[in-house]
């Protein structure tokens, strides 16, 4: 698998407009490469600085405005552009009121984005580039990558994992993270007569493997509300990055829907990694939330063929927009179930009518509802409900 950019070996090629930024790109995912060719990227301090923008909605920088609005109220700056961008551009606020550290700082943050512009990843207006667009596509992938490394959910042995609820094939010891509702509990207690226990055991638990369900089309919907915006759409980004890397290199499809008020941009289930890592790193947060119509789009973006179906909604909200929102978006559900496509849905911080709406969207849709009670845990949940489809 390749990252093809100006930074590594290969040069960015043109396909596909995205909306919040215009900016084109096509590669192909050759496998076992990714990693070698990101981690050739340079500058990739400048590649989260243009990533941290568009996590807080911005499109420009305008070093004069930055520095004023830094210096005259720093917690009003921290709302503007974020803790990350600031952390990213100037270290930390000690001295900020000092004048001569003002003057060393106002000069620093001419330089930075001087820089950039040479780079060309940002224009004369100081907007950012599709070059710039690039290089925050790369650092984004490598900080998720990194972290799922960390985490354990890298490698071979994550890989090899079996997809849930086909048909039966074989059996295996129990061990930790199995469902318990894969138990065979009659080989279990037959078992554990066979070696004289009185009760069974844990080393006498007994697993149905099961085999896959053929080949996965999988869409991740992503809120981009207003709500989202920060730190929240940036862990969420990263979430599908994550999906991305693991359904695609095992020869899955992955498909994605922005949505607020309506559907912001789409990608159909495609194997281009760099085309969905772009079309990702570009999300921006506004407007409301209408998990109907995006139910509804997805219907039209899965192939009508012969291959496992599956939607993962990602949201932090109730649906706000239309006459009858909860009625349309359970109305949508069903629909898509009718048409053998799965819904799981993962609430971020949702009240009591949001869990229980969740319940029911994935009730309904034949899916599983998450609760991310912590931000750091969305890419996990968001694999978790890969492997279980």
């Amino acid at each position: 698998m390749v990252i093809h950019s100006s930074y590594g070996k290969k040069k960015l090629k043109v396909k596909e407009e995205i909306e919040e930024i215009k900016g084109k790109l096509e590669s192909n995912f050759e496998e076992n490469k990714l990693l070698h060719s990101i981690l050739e990227a340079k500058n990739t301090n400048e590649g989260r600085l243009i990533k941290d923008a568009i996590n807080q909605g911005l499109h420009s920088f305008i070093p004069d405005l930055i520095f004023e609005n830094i210096v005259k109220n720093y917690s009003q700056a921290k709302v503007i552009y974020g803790e990350s961008f600031l952390r990213q551009l100037i270290g930390n606020e000690n001295g900020i009121n000092i004048p001569e550290f003002q003057r060393e700082l106002k000069k620093k943050i001419k330089q930075i984005f001087e820089s950039m512009k040479q780079e060309k990843l940002l224009d004369k207006n100081y907007e950012i580039t599709d070059k710039g667009i690039e290089l925050a596509s790369i650092s984004l992938c490598i900080e998720e990558l990194d972290n799922l490394q960390a985490k354990g959910l890298i490698g071979d042995k994550v890989n090899k994992k079996l997809n849930y609820y086909g048909d039966e094939k074989d059996f295996r010891k129990y061990k930790k993270g199995d469902r318990y509702k894969d138990l065979k509990l009659g080989k279990s207690v037959s078992l554990a007569i066979k070696r004289g226990h009185k009760k069974i055991q844990k080393e006498d638990l007994v697993i149905a493997e099961r085999e896959g369900k053929g080949r996965i089309y999988i869409i991740y919907a992503l809120d981009a509300s207003g709500s989202m915006k920060g730190e929240k759409i940036d862990l969420c980004k990263k979430a599908g990055v994550a999906l991305a890397f693991k359904a695609i290199n095992e020869k899955n499809k992955v498909g994605l829907l922005v949505f607020g008020s309506n559907v912001h941009s789409e990608v159909q289930p495609t194997s281009d990694f760099n085309l969905l890592l772009k079309s990702i790193v570009t999300i921006r947060a506004k407007n409301e939330t209408n998990i109907a119509e995006t139910i509804m789009k997805s219907i039209g973006l899965f192939p009508d063929e012969n291959v496992t179906r599956h939607l993962t909604l990602i949201t932090d909200a109730m649906p706000t927009t239309g006459k009858e929102p909860i009625k349309e978006t359970l109305d949508a559900v069903a629909k898509a179930a009718h048409l053998g496509i799965t819904i799981s849905i993962i609430g971020i911080n949702l009240g009591d009518e949001g869990k229980k709406l969740g319940e029911q969207i994935a009730y309904l849709g034949n899916g599983k509802f998450y609760i991310a009670k912590n931000l750091e845990d969305i890419d996990t949940l968001v694999l978790e409900d890969y492997y279980n489809i």
